[in-house]
């Protein structure tokens, strides 16, 4: 247990750059606590004490403001960078070394007027190892995030994403192509100062529509032109 809790706090520190040593990790960090209550929280949940189980994972939203229901399930060294305002879900399935940022939420979509139905039914997302999700992202819906996949802040993911690739927007879509060369590097809010802005290229199709159609005007206006007679001539 020991050596579990050590990864966890050494996967925090890799990844942030303010730590400056477990203690303070132990001490301070939300992300580290929130963990402990849903491993605790988990451990009577897998048990069917699902009163307890949600007790306690009560206690640790507020504690840490971070609510994590007790039947999902978290892999190794989860790191919930500042953390306030982050929801998991009862069905969400988080791998290895994923990373969270604050608002972040891994949601359901299916309507609550049938309750009874979807119980123990797959409802939230899946994140497999070394995604990030930058924040106030929202993840919603039995989709999976493909491993080392970035979401960019403020996203609105609603389908499945591939490996590898960085997602934005709203609904996210794709803005950068799978490079496995820098794909497993680290980035902070999963998006990095190259990424194109997804409206550019709407942008550069409406200019040059607007150039063409500018062009097709002065074309007619020039022919208009040549047909009318000037006043002077008809005089003549």
């Amino acid at each position: 247990m020991f050596r579990t809790l050590r990864d966890e706090i050494d996967g925090i520190m890799a990844r942030d750059p303010a730590a400056r040593s477990r203690l303070e990790v132990a001490l301070n960090y939300p992300s580290f606590h929130a963990l402990l209550f849903h491993r605790t929280a988990q451990w009577f949940w897998r048990r069917r004490l699902f009163l307890l189980g949600r007790w306690i994972s009560q206690w640790g939203r507020f504690w840490t403001g971070i609510e994590i229901h007790p039947g999902a399930k978290i892999g190794k060294r989860l790191f919930i960078d500042h953390g306030m305002g982050v929801v998991i879900g009862e069905t969400a399935e988080i791998g290895d070394d994923v990373t969270l940022y604050h608002d972040v939420t891994l949601g359901g979509t299916s309507p609550s007027v049938d309750s009874d139905a979807q119980r123990n039914v797959k409802r939230h997302p899946t994140l497999e190892d070394g995604a990030i999700v930058g924040s106030g992202a929202q993840v919603l819906g039995p989709i999976t995030v493909g491993a080392n996949a970035r979401v960019g802040a403020n996203a609105v993911v609603v389908r499945d994403v591939q490996p590898n690739v960085t997602v934005t927007g709203i609904p996210a879509k794709a803005v950068m192509p799978k490079d496995k060369r820098t794909v497993k590097k680290f980035v902070a809010y999963g998006t990095t100062g190259d990424l194109s802005d997804p409206m550019v290229p709407a942008i550069e199709a409406l200019r040059s529509q607007v150039n063409a159609l500018t062009e097709r005007i002065e074309e007619l206006e020039a022919e208009r032109d040549g047909r009318e007679e000037p006043p002077a001539a008809k005089s003549a």
